[in-house]
């Protein structure tokens, strides 16, 4: 993990629950985004956080912790990025400091507008996918959406590897193939380190979240907007 420099705000990304597994993979798909003359990128777990951030009271427990975390950073922070694809507490954190704040589902949705038609998404469990859906509807996106389906993991079995892929590849095969996606967004953080493979195997654009909102923050930092 990326130490803040002393010449320059860093990015904060912060993988809002408590398994360092998800936030080694995020650190991990950082990869690309550590460059020459960019800020140093960051990533940190929640400890207090729940194993996963799977139902709505996940996502509203883990809000006040991240105001909290935001506020204590805010001095050395260029940006944050809220870490899980529900982006659990994301207004609440942008009211709370005054850099640019972003979270993964918002980002990743609109990467994946530049890059086909119609995009699906592959959720970790059948629950999740409600949550999705009305935060679709609030960007107003859904007649651009192929559709969502699971892959009926938990966060913590994202850990296999092997078992993690196979699903991953059934469910994106049948986005493609069957609703007419065009280009897949993986709906969990924990899914970061089979982004390639998965591209590979389904022959589509394939966008990893939390890589499209650090890219998104990278720019917002060294434009010096920050905006809502």
């Amino acid at each position: 993990m990326s130490l803040v420099p002393a010449d320059g705000p860093a990015l904060f990304v912060i993988n809002p629950n408590s398994t360092a597994v998800v936030t080694r993979g995020i650190d991990a798909a950082m990869a690309p985004l550590r460059m020459a003359g960019g800020p140093a990128i960051e990533c940190l777990s929640l400890p207090s956080g729940p194993p996963g951030i799977q139902t709505q009271q996940d996502v509203d427990s883990v809000a006040p912790q991240l105001v909290a975390l935001a506020r204590s950073l805010r001095a050395r922070a260029g940006a944050f990025v809220i870490a899980c694809y529900s982006d659990p507490g994301l207004h609440a954190v942008r009211e709370a400091v005054d850099v640019p704040v972003l979270g993964i589902m918002e980002s990743g949705v609109l990467t994946a507008l530049t890059l086909g038609q119609r995009f699906g998404v592959i959720a970790i469990l059948p629950g999740s996918i409600p949550r999705h859906l009305r935060a679709y509807g609030a960007m107003g996106v859904q007649s651009r959406l192929a559709g969502e389906l699971a892959i009926g993991l938990n966060v913590t079995e994202l850990a296999d590897y092997d078992r993690t892929l196979a699903r991953m590849r059934e469910v994106g095969l049948r986005l493609r193939d069957t609703q007419g996606a065009d280009v897949i967004v993986m709906g969990c953080a924990g899914m970061a380190v089979y982004r390639d493979a998965l591209q590979e195997a389904l022959g589509i654009p394939v966008v990893e979240p939390s890589q499209a909102a650090a890219a998104m923050a990278i720019g917002r930092i060294k434009m010096n907007w920050h905006g809502a």
